[in-house]
């Protein structure tokens, strides 16, 4: 029973770090809470909302509901237990760090979904749907084909977004074949979450890592093979369980809306500039970020000042659809509204509960048990696997915070966990839940959990590939 204890005790310490030294100012020692009733406290708060989350699919309750309730809870009982040791703006400063960190993410976050936005309106993700289920592939190829498009389009465009346009596609031509669909989302999910984890813009992790500075843009890129082997060795497996023959193909043809090329176009700018910007001129990403959101926002004004002629869907009767010329605002104010705002709020929560329950004093205690007593390998693959039961972005938070020293390869090695890592059950990542959801019952956890073990074996096949080729990174140290 004690090592079950201690067991769990671990586990909870991993997704408790702290930034007691990060917000510029050298606490006293005394201030350490570990052992105080507001951290005991704290410790029940944090582990109440997280049960609220993670069963978020039966309650219904947004996951950013009860972790913002927590965070605030938790830092009032911060002040009031510094206020009585004499140290009454302790907190105020801890606090502030953590709602900057949170500010530069939340913008970027905000752009990317605003032109992820903009870009759906104007049909681009309906166009690529339709265009690959009137081509009549088999469902082997479209294994393939919606498991590369996920790859390739989650770093840029987030794995949520990539799931749910591929799941669209499956469902739509194999309808008649669960075995299909089950075996395919599996592979979309496996697929969008590798894909993200090359790309400092294709998951919430990558970005964390590289706004923290931990990592350069150009490091990312060498995470695209064990990326891409995390992906192509389960695939691999699954194909041969894959249904041999050829669906009939969905005569549909959809037409982008006026200013669709220029949108993408716009988007891969705004990404140059965020990049550039902080490479060249040493500043932070967002405000490359925010420049960008400039670009559209000027797009929209001339989009509306030239008369916007959109293209409507309308049958002719013959299986195609034809364009028909309507007036229509394009309101780049709406495409802000419609940014997931559940996500930004709940990772708002994240950040200051971690954040708060560190300052209490738990970094050096999850430190010390992660990256000294264990080591830094051991560490981190157990961070992909911890991933998988407890959303990454608290995880990689937590490692961000401890900021354990570590070489490049190590840092590579944590980024590559923490965004693969939950594709090990479908409820650890944003797009194994949200294709369940979309599924109509043919994918669930169980059937997910099934293939569990292939898709583990692309997880330590990804990472035995990364110490191969990048085993020169290991001696660099941060």
């Amino acid at each position: 029973m004690t090592s079950v204890f201690s067991i769990l005790s671990t586990i909870l310490m991993v997704f408790l770090p702290g930034l007691a030294l990060a917000s510029g100012s050298v606490l006293p020692e005394n201030l350490d809470l570990t052992t105080h009733w507001v951290g005991y406290t704290s410790l029940a708060i944090f582990v109440i909302a997280y049960l609220f989350v993670m069963t978020e699919e039966f309650t219904h309750l947004r996951k950013s509901k009860p972790v913002i309730l927590a965070a605030g809870i938790i830092w009032v009982l911060i002040a009031i237990a510094y206020s009585n040791m004499g140290f009454p703006h302790a907190a105020e400063e801890a606090v502030r760090h953590n709602i900057l960190e949170y500010a530069e993410l939340f913008l970027f976050l905000l752009v990317a979904m605003t032109y992820i936005n903009a870009m759906e309106e104007r049909n681009v993700f309906a166009a690529l749907r339709g265009w690959l289920v009137s081509k009549g592939f088999s469902y082997r190829q479209l294994f393939w084909i919606t498991g590369f498009l996920a790859f390739f389009i989650s770093p840029v465009a987030d794995n949520l977004t990539t799931a749910l346009l591929m799941g669209a596609v499956i469902l739509a031509v194999g309808i008649n074949s669960p075995k299909f669909v089950t075996l395919s989302f599996i592979n979309v999910v496996v697929a969008a979450n590798a894909g993200g984890a090359f790309s400092p813009f294709g998951d919430i992790t990558t970005l964390m890592v590289w706004q923290k500075g931990v990592l350069s843009f150009t490091e990312f890129f060498d995470l695209f093979i064990p990326s891409l082997v995390n992906f192509v060795v389960p695939a691999m497996i699954m194909m041969f369980f894959i249904p041999k023959q050829i669906p009939d193909p969905i005569d549909v043809v959809i037409y982008l809306r006026r200013g669709a090329r220029r949108i993408i176009a716009l988007f891969l700018l705004t990404i140059t500039t965020a990049v550039s910007m902080h490479m060249l001129f040493h500043l932070p990403p967002v405000l490359g970020m925010m420049t960008g959101l400039a670009y559209l926002q000027f797009f929209a004004y001339y989009l509306k000042k030239t008369g916007e002629m959109s293209y409507e869907i309308g049958n002719t009767g013959e299986g195609e659809t034809h364009p028909e010329s309507k007036p229509i605002t394009f309101d780049i104010f709406n495409k802000i509204a419609r940014a997931e705002w559940d996500t930004l709020f709940f990772f708002f929560g994240i950040i200051l509960v971690v954040g708060g329950l560190g300052t209490i004093g738990y970094l050096a205690m999850a430190s010390e048990v992660m990256y000294t007593q264990w080591g830094a390998t051991e560490a981190n693959i157990t961070v992909g696997i911890m991933s998988a039961i407890v959303d990454n972005i608290p995880v990689m938070y937590a490692v961000l915070t401890m900021n354990p020293s570590m070489s490049d390869g190590h840092w590579l090695l944590v980024t590559l966990t923490a965004g693969v890592g939950g594709s090990l059950l479908s409820i650890g990542s944003a797009a194994g839940v949200a294709l369940m959801g979309q599924s109509r019952g043919m994918y669930t956890f169980m059937g997910h959990l099934k293939w569990m073990p292939v898709v583990a074996l692309g997880y330590a096949a990804s990472i035995w590939v990364h110490f191969m080729i990048n085993a020169e990174l290991f001696t660099i140290i941060k």
